[in-house]
Order: structure tokens, then sequence, then C-alpha cells
């Protein structure tokens, strides 16, 4: 190991000062602009949750409505509102957003980095998140909310009648809200593949990392499902798309594949971080590393694997085949097996240690008894038989609560406690925590315990009442009564969190001695790492000597600031050397722009207005451009900078060593998981109907294989760019005016098949997949225009170079996927029909 940094009294005092200065949180009104990990990371957690004790008041109302029997509290239409706001807005605006807030708030300290990579995105999924939830939630107070469930199944939500704009609303607002999501999901990936510490290597990651890395990449492969049946589904509710539509050759069972292959590893999206902070409060309260580190990273991997493979869990009684059935029930015990071990390794944990017992652990504890019951009902809706008899009945939604409350927001709830002294320096009271959980807990239980039996004298959901000679009329009556404790419970909560408490006499970084890097950051400074260390060891506050106030001594990496710019360390995949300096972007109100703009062409949208969707569109790809020409590739005063042990590292580096490239290759994976539901749909209607074309004209062979040319052109001639960027930039201008010309002639070709065939999308189901198909290639083709015209510009202005080279690498890269796209896109839709004669 290099030796370690020394510096006077003065000279570090003139660093603190130099990175104070640079880390600055602005004041005023520019604290907005803000795009500090702590700042946006809590912002999210607080909307999160203020989203979630909205939704609480609606389960609340609920409740009330269901007490006695022939209730008339609330009319049915208000029912079905709340009760469609409170399914999506735990689901999509408390339940994943707040792991996104807790994941971008630690995970620059839990890594040893001073920032994620893209703390601008960070900035611009939160206020999209933000206005997106907004947008959804404030629907209910102009009597407008969705009313067809939070898994707005058609064809009741694509009856205009009945559903109203409600159902244009939910699916626009929740679109903008998965744009956030996957946002945070790019950041995370890249910031624990690329950011981690020197000597961090991939083995040696916190138990956090790993789970949320393996969430992360579940998002990149469940929400883009889900984004595709939104565009199906607002393509009929729009212009009369019959995706669904029975009668005119759609099927509603399509819009369940895609929303239960989203929907069920929503539930581990939901679990698997939930588990990773108990990785994080079991160690220490047991003040031993955790047991079995290799067994529980494979039984979470074996987790977010196996999720995938129970969507037609929630499909049982749609009429499926027999082996179907067997299949996804098979898969769904034996997701039972790698939770277990995650369980048994806490278990193994706090035997072989001394347990603390302290509030975090007691919230924990509670989470997973809860959650182990929900697992156990979970296991018997698993079993064919017994689905078909309690589905859609209140057993269900028993089994539902048990295991997000137990599984999610329980552990919520004892990470607060356990990470509130490094937010904001002060703990929490014991008192008014044990208080809070016991309040919670019983709740809780009686409240929703008692759902299993109505639910097995046959109580179906999403009644808004019921006659009193069923019986359930004392169920009900506890679980309201139950609910009101719980929501106290969570009421004494959210005092202790807000009531004045006394700052600690002593300055204390780390009161529960725990093992793990992020308790050496400082919560009065802004900077997160005072130097970036050299970590030997998982636990390395308990097992490296001195370390933390080596690191406050500066004794480590980027010390200083002497460039006047936000600094952090890249280093490699595996073994965690360094290998950049990489600048990120500070204060900005780019973000906010672009999100606020984006927000308000979906906003726009719903209610059909053209001109000013528009005018939202115009602004949010300026202020996109703006972001990208000022905030990334930068081309540096020096090729190298000194970052403290005696190394100097390149500023700027491309291709796979950059996390642009990173960040652009797993936003495209995302984006192949969208395109291939689109082609699962293609070929699910082409299985459930004896001919799927209905006799209507396809787009023929010419076209769709003249596209299919020319896209593969284009995307040569994009690789010819890059490779004639080496020699000079004459030719690679050329390159690229070539592939921006025949881009825009393969966009045109493959519109042309279905226009000249005369393919009318509002007749049948068929010519409205070929076109939606084409359509989403084209877009994805005038995109790779604009990056072409991107990089020409780049070219002209002195931007992209032969050894700076960014910009056309992952412009390159971005073609690789629009290529490969297109090739799938003009064969099926070309030749498909020809093969399938």
């Amino acid at each position: 190991m290099a030796e370690l940094g020394n510096f006077s009294p003065e000279e570090r005092v003139a660093q603190e000062e130099r990175l104070r200065r640079v880390w600055k949180t602005p004041g005023g009104w520019r604290y907005w602009t803000s795009v500090n990990n702590s700042e946006i990371g809590l912002w999210y957690g607080v909307t999160a949750f203020a989203f979630m004790l909205f939704a609480g008041l609606l389960g609340l109302l609920m409740r009330a409505q269901l007490a006695v029997p022939n209730n008339d509290l609330i009319s049915a239409d208000l029912f079905n509102q709340a009760f469609t706001l409170h399914g999506t807005v735990m689901m999509f605006l408390f339940a994943v957003p707040i792991f996104e807030a807790i994941a971008i708030f630690l995970l620059p300290s839990m890594l040893g980095a001073r920032e994620l990579p893209f703390p601008r995105l960070s900035a611009f999924g939160y206020w999209s998140f933000l206005l997106g939830g907004i947008f959804v939630c404030g629907s209910i107070f102009f009597n407008a909310a969705p009313n067809a469930g939070w898994f707005m199944y058609p064809p009741l939500a694509t009856d205009k009648e009945y559903a109203g704009i409600g159902a244009d609303i939910w699916l626009l607002g929740l679109s903008f809200i998965e744009v956030a999501s996957i946002a945070a999901a790019v950041e995370i990936i890249v910031g624990i593949m690329k950011c981690r510490a020197p000597g961090m290597r991939i083995n040696m990651m916190p138990m956090f990392a790993w789970y949320l890395l393996i969430v992360a990449g579940m998002i990149l492969f469940a929400f883009p499902p889900l984004i595709a049946g939104d565009i199906l589904f607002e393509m009929e509710r729009m212009f009369d798309w019959p995706f669904f539509d029975v009668s005119r050759g759609g099927d509603p069972l399509l819009w369940q594949h895609l929303f239960w292959i989203f929907g069920h590893p929503e539930v581990y999206i939901i679990f698997l971080p939930a588990i990773a902070l108990m990785a994080m409060i079991v160690p220490t309260f047991s003040q031993r590393p955790i047991v079995g580190y290799s067994w529980i990273v494979l039984a979470a991997v074996g987790t977010g694997f196996l999720s995938f493979g129970l969507w037609v869990h929630h499909m049982f009684t749609t009429g499926l085949p027999q082996i179907s059935l067997a299949f996804f029930s098979a898969a769904s015990e034996a997701v039972a097996i790698p939770t277990g071990v995650q369980i048994f390794v806490f278990i193994a944990t706090m035997l072989a240690g001394r347990v603390i017992f302290s509030v975090p652990m007691l919230f924990g504890a509670g989470g997973l008894a809860i959650f182990t019951i929900g697992g156990l009902t979970g296991v018997m809706v698993a079993l064919v038989p017994f689905d078909w008899q309690a589905h859609d009945t209140y057993f269900i939604v028993a089994h539902l609560h048990y295991v997000i409350i137990g599984g999610m927001f329980f552990p919520i709830v004892a990470g607060i406690y356990y990470y509130f002294p490094f937010v904001t320096g002060k703990k929490l009271s014991d008192a008014w925590g044990k208080v809070a959980f016991w309040l919670m807990f019983v709740g809780f239980n009686v409240g929703f315990f008692p759902m299993h039996f109505s639910g097995l004298r046959g109580m179906p959901r999403r009644v808004f009442t019921y006659p009193e000679e069923f019986g359930w009329d004392l169920f009900n009556m506890i679980s309201t009564i139950g609910a009101f404790v719980f929501a106290a419970g969570v009421m004494t909560f959210v005092i202790d969190i807000f009531r004045p408490k006394p700052k600690p006499v002593e300055r204390n970084l780390n009161p529960w001695n725990a093992g793990t890097l992020e308790w050496t950051n400082d919560p009065d400074e802004s900077w997160g790492m005072r130097s970036v260390p050299i970590i030997t060891s998982r636990y390395p506050l308990w097992e490296q000597p001195n370390l933390q106030a080596d690191i406050e001594a500066g004794r480590y990496y980027l010390p200083d600031a002497k460039s006047g710019q936000r600094e952090t360390l890249v280093t490699s995949v595996l073994d965690a050397e360094p290998i950049q300096c990489l600048r990120v972007g500070g204060v900005s109100l780019v973000p906010m722009v672009s999100a606020l703009a984006l927000g308000g062409v979906f906003i726009a949208l719903t209610f059909h207005w053209w001109i000013p969707t528009l005018i939202c569109a115009v602004i949010t790809f300026i202020s996109i451009m703006v972001w990208l020409w000022t905030g990334t590739a930068q081309i540096p005063e020096a090729e190298e900078v000194d970052v403290g042990l005696g190394q100097k590292l390149p500023v700027y580096v491309s291709g796979p060593a950059s996390v642009g490239w990173w960040a652009m290759f797993i936003t495209m994976v995302g984006d192949g998981t969208a395109f291939a539901s689109l082609i699962f749909g293609y070929f699910f209607y082409w299985t459930v109907h004896d001919d799927f074309t209905s006799g209507a004209a396809g787009p023929g062979v010419i076209w769709p294989i003249a596209a299919l040319v020319l896209f593969v052109v284009a995307w040569l001639l994009t690789i010819a760019a890059r490779e004639l960027n080496e020699k000079g930039p004459a030719g690679c201008r050329i390159a690229l005016v070539a592939g921006m010309l025949v881009t825009i002639a393969a966009c045109l070709a493959g519109l042309a098949g279905p226009f000249f065939h005369g393919m009318d999308p509002t007749s049948n189901v068929y010519p409205a997949t070929v076109w939606i198909i084409a359509i989403w290639t084209v877009v994805h083709g005038a995109v790779g225009v604009i990056m072409q015209a991107y990089c020409l510009v780049g070219s002209l202005t002195g931007r992209v170079t032969v050894a700076y080279d960014q910009d056309i690498r992952n412009v390159t890269l971005y073609w690789h996927f629009v290529a490969f796209t297109a090739v799938i896109t003009f064969a099926v839709l070309g030749l498909f029909p020809m093969v399938n004669v």
C-alpha cells in the first residue's frame, strides 16, 4: 500500500476550506438546484414518506367505510378512487422510491466515494418523481383519480365512459415516474460497479451495495415491460388502437402478462433492499461480521433471478394451460429457498454474536416475523387449487400486506432509526421508538390477520360495502380498529422524527460502533468522504486501525479540491483499482427544467393539449442538449491530475473505461427489454389467434427489408465514423453526414411499408401491432440521427477529436442496439408473415 499522506494543520485547514467551497450547498431558492447526493437522497426520502402518509390516510378512509355492513360513509366511486390510489401510491410512489432515496443518500459513503457518478441524473429523477406523484395523487381532489384498481385491468380500464380521464392520469403519470426509477437504477449500477473505494474488491462490498446492485438490475428488466404495456394501453385510449379489444383481435390477457412481468419482480425489488438494511443492522448489533457472506449474496441473486419466473402466479384463474400452471406453481414454491437462506443467515449471525437489543433490532425482528407469516401464506396461494379458492378474496389482501409491510415497511423504520444519527448527528428516542413499535406491531396484526378469515369466508376484494348476513362484519370491525392502532404507531414515529432533539454533548460519528465505511462521514459537511480511503476488509472500521482518523486527516486520495471542481475516483470493476479522477456535475438548474418540461409533455398529453405538448417537448429537447453539452465529456485543462498518495490519474477516459459508456450500455439494456416486450406482444397475438392477420394486408417484404438494410448501413457508417476519427476529422465528418442521411431514409422506409399497404391501426390488432413496433424502431432511429448530428457538431467545434472521443464511442454503442432492434423489427414484420403462411 502507498505511503499515507501527512499534512500540517495549516495545510489541512486550507484543504478543508477548498473542499467546503467546492461542495457547498447553495442557499436561498438556489438550494433547490443542488445535486448533492445528501440533499437529493433526503428530498427523495421525505417526499416518498409524505406520499406514504397520504396513501395511509386513504387506507384509513377505506377501513372506516368497511367497518360496518351497508355503510354509506363514502360513495362507491370515491372508494374505487381511494382504493386505486392507495395501491398505486404505496407501490409506485413509496415502496421503490424510498429505497432509491436510501441508496442515493448512503451509497457514496458506504462505497468510500465522494459522490455517485451522475448527480444531475439523480436530481432529474427526483424532480420527475415529485411532479409525477403530485399529478397522480392530486387527481383525487378533482374527482378525476384513476378508479379501476392499481393494476388497471382492461377492458374496464380502457372503457372511457367508466374509467374517465383517471386512467390516462395513471398511465401517463406513472410512465413519467418510471423514468425516474430507471434513471436511479442507472445511477446505482454505475456507482456500485465503478465508484468503489480503492481496494474494495467486488467480493468485499457491503451487503447493502450487493442488494442494491441486484435490485437496480431487476428494475432494468421489470419496469420496461410495464412501460411497453403503458404505451399499448394509452394508444388504445388515445387513438383507438385495439390492443386489448377482443372484438378487433386484441386480448386483455396481454396486459396482465406485461403488468405481472413487472408486478411480481416488483415485490422482490421492494423486499431485497429491506433485507439489505437488515444485513447492515444485524451485524452491528451482533457485533460481529455477517455469517455466510457468499451464501447470502448467492441467495439474493437467486431470489432476483427466480422472481422473473413467477408472474403467472397472479394469473392462475385466467384459463392458462395446466402445464403453465404447474411450472409457475413450482417456481413460486422454489423462491422460498433463497429467501429462507437469507433469514437463516441473520439468525446464525445473531447466535454467533452478542446481540444488543435496540429499537432498530426490534423493528427488524418484528418485520421478519410478519414477513415469515406472509411467506407462509404465499406458499399456500402458490398452490393452484388453493389459489382458485382464495383468488380475489381478502385472503390475498392479508397476504399482500404481510409481505409488503413486514418485508418492507418495518425494516424501513428500523433503517431510519439506525441511520438517523448518520443523517443528523442525533439519535431518535428509544422510549418513543418502543411505543411506536408495539403500536405498529399489535395494530398491524390486529388489522390484517382477521382478513385471512374474512377471505376464507368468501369476502371479495375491492367491494365498498357488504350485507350483514354474510358474517364478515366482526372481522371487518376488528381490522378497522387494528388499522387505526397501526396508524397511531406511525404517527408516534413521525412525531419522534420531527420533535426537537438536543445535540449530543460529545461528537460521535459512529454511535452504534458499526463496522462499515459510511460511519466515517460527518453529517455537518457536504463533501462526503474527507479523503477516499484504501479498503482492505469488509468491515474496515472494525479491522483497519486508525482508519477514521486517517480519513479525517486527509491522508488518502483526493484530500484537496485545488481544481475548484467536484471530483471522485473511478475504479476498476472487479478489483477497484483507481483508473480515473472523475469530475461530476455541480449545482445546476438544468435537471429541474428538463424534468419539469418532460413532465409537461406527459401532463399535456393526458388532456390532449397538442400545442402545449409540442412546446414542452421542444423545451425538454433544448434543456437536455444544454445539459449534455455543458455537463458531459468536457475536455480538461490537463490530461492527468494528482489525486494524492503520489499517484496521478487521467481526468478524461472513453470507451468501456468511462462511466458514460456504462450508463449508455445499462440504459439500452432496459430499452431492449421494453422492445422485447413489444415483440412478445406480437407473438402472443400470433399464438392466441388461428389467423393473427385476419386477412389484413401486411407491410410487404420490400419496404421492411429496405429499412433493415438501410439501418444496418447507417450502423456501419457510425462505426466507420468512430474508426475514421482516429485518423482525423474529415473522414469522420463525411461518415456522420452519410449516416444521418441513410438513417433518415431507413426511418422513411420503415414507415412506408404499413403506410403504402393501407394498414389501418384502428381496424384490427395486427396492423396496430405492426405500426407500434415500426414506430418504436423509427423513433430510435430519429434519436440516432440527433446523436450523429451531436457528434458532427462536436467534431466541427473541436470537442470530438482523436484524443477526446467519448461522445462518438457512446453514440456507436447506442447504434449497436439500434441495429439489433432494426434487424429484429423488420425481419419479423416483413418476413414472419411469409414464414407463417
